[in-house]
């Protein structure tokens, strides 16, 4: 008989959303064509994740990535995470991101992810099939354009994955896949703003933030929470509240 995996719950699903909401006050455009889903996971405060819980969203930032290029076939389609919760073609443009939510209940905590990518839709900038389409003409290759539907139940079902082998292995377990898809390797940036002191990315440190490598030498952590990474002008900057 089936049986739901205890860390994942219910899903809902939108074709479109009227009134979507981004990180601070940015609205969230949801045009058809997107694929969009609020999933609700369940975990143990006293459990690996439990104790890192802003690995989530870099969890399921990740699924989405992987969503995709586990695909055979499609796995050289130029998809990448991008610090700390979109999803980007290359580092060259933005397609999708993740919203997490959570409340701790008793030693639980429950967890609302908000999930929304560009699969066919060409604006407001770029799609999944943008990129297969990009990818066959350089390659004479035929993939076959991707569905919304079936891409968020593959994310579902690696998001599933990934938190099954964090639980048992912790962030180590996940970190190498990450970094095999992730836009920031060795990457310069300033921090605050364009006069802010010059830094390194190193990767992530064992609670889910962002580690920089300082021009002192000095290892320093930026946390997620309050700050946005701008790709365009590589600048880790404050968030908008």
């Amino acid at each position: 008989m089936f049986e739901m995996p205890q860390e994942m719950g219910l899903i809902a699903i939108a074709v479109r959303q009227t009134q979507g909401k981004g990180r601070g006050r940015n609205a969230w455009l949801s045009p058809e064509g997107c694929a969009l889903s609020t999933l609700l996971v369940s975990i143990p405060l006293r459990s690996p994740l439990g104790q890192r819980i802003p690995f989530v969203q870099h969890l399921m930032s990740l699924a989405v990535v992987e969503a995709v290029r586990s695909i055979p076939g499609y796995q050289d389609i130029n998809l990448r995470v991008k610090w700390p919760n979109d999803i980007y073609y290359s580092d060259l443009m933005k397609l999708g991101g993740v919203l997490v939510n959570s409340t701790l209940i008793g030693d639980t905590f429950y967890i609302l992810i908000g999930c929304g990518f560009n699969v066919t839709n060409s604006n407001p900038t770029i799609c999944v099939n943008d990129l297969v389409t990009e990818y066959n003409k350089e390659h004479g290759a035929q993939l076959e354009p991707l569905r919304a539907d079936c891409l968020i139940a593959r994310t579902v079902t690696v998001m599933e994955n990934l938190i099954s082998t964090f639980q048992d292995q912790g962030p180590n377990g996940v970190l190498p896949l990450y970094y095999r898809y992730w836009a920031h390797s060795a990457q310069q940036v300033r921090l605050g703003s364009a006069e802010g002191p010059k830094v390194w990315i190193v990767g992530l440190d064992d609670s889910g933030f962002l580690q920089v490598h300082q021009e002192d030498g000095r290892v320093v952590t930026v946390h997620p929470d309050g700050n946005s990474f701008d790709m365009l002008r590589n600048l880790i900057i404050p968030k908008q509240q």
